[in-house]
Formats: structure tokens, C-alpha cells, sequence
């Protein structure tokens, strides 16, 4: 099966410092991503259902962009998060970039915009 990458974006009233703290920050990310997470240095431990899967954090720029790259998943393909302000409407998008089989592109979209739904609430909007 094919891997393919996408990105789906997401409009926040939230400002990027708040959103970057629910994407990187232990206390926050269990209030919408996961069940758990510990971090050692750059990596994060996350935990669903019992079930851990380590990522590291392979590029962050602090309230622009978090790039995670799983320790199963292909050289090539990442998590990233990205958050900037509109230039025209001055509220804050986040996209997020994401790989998976090309035949399930539309169920990780509906399974972000679920979880997304989730950070919207917790974070305020």
C-alpha cells in the first residue's frame, strides 16, 4: 500500500504561545492528543490505550513549528504541527502535515478533526 502525506488545516481564536503549549507540554497534550506522555531529551513517549509509540521532536521553532518523526514510520514521513496568524482575519491556523495509507486519507482527516475538536475546547477556541 501506498504511503501518501496530507495537510488539513484548522482556524483558532487561541493565540500560536498557547497553541504551541497544548502541542509540546506533557499536561497539556493528555487533555486532547493521548492517554499519557513522558519526554526524555527530544523524545516523546506516548502512550493510548495502554500502548506506547515513541516520537522525536526533530524540529521546533517555538510557537511556528513542531515536527515529530515517529520511531516506526519511514525516514521520510513526520507530524508536523505549524501555527501562524492571518495576515487578513488575525486568527491563528494550525496545519497539520501527516502520513498514512492512500486509501485512508479521509478517516485520518476525520480522526484529526476529532481531535482537533478537542484542543479547540481545551484550549479556548
Amino acid at each position: 500500500m501506498k504511503r501518501v502525506s496530507f495537510d488539513i488545516e484548522f482556524i483558532f481564536k487561541a493565540s500560536p504561545a498557547i497553541l504551541y503549549q497544548f502541542l509540546t507540554t506533557p499536561s497539556c497534550l493528555v487533555r486532547w492528543f493521548c492517554d499519557g506522555v513522558d519526554i526524555t531529551g527530544d523524545v516523546f513517549t506516548f502512550t493510548w490505550q495502554g500502548a506506547d509509540e515513541e516520537a522525536e521532536m526533530i524540529d521546533d521553532i517555538e510557537e511556528e513549528r513542531v515536527r515529530f518523526k515517529w520511531d516506526e514510520s519511514p525516514d521520510e514521513e513526520y507530524l508536523e504541527f505549524r501555527m501562524y496568524k492571518s495576515d487578513v482575519t488575525n486568527e491563528t491556523i494550525l496545519e497539520i502535515t501527516d502520513f498514512c495509507d492512500d486509501d485512508e486519507v479521509n478517516e485520518q482527516k476525520e480522526l484529526w478533526s476529532s481531535q482537533v475538536k478537542n484542543l479547540r475546547i481545551e484550549c479556548g477556541g
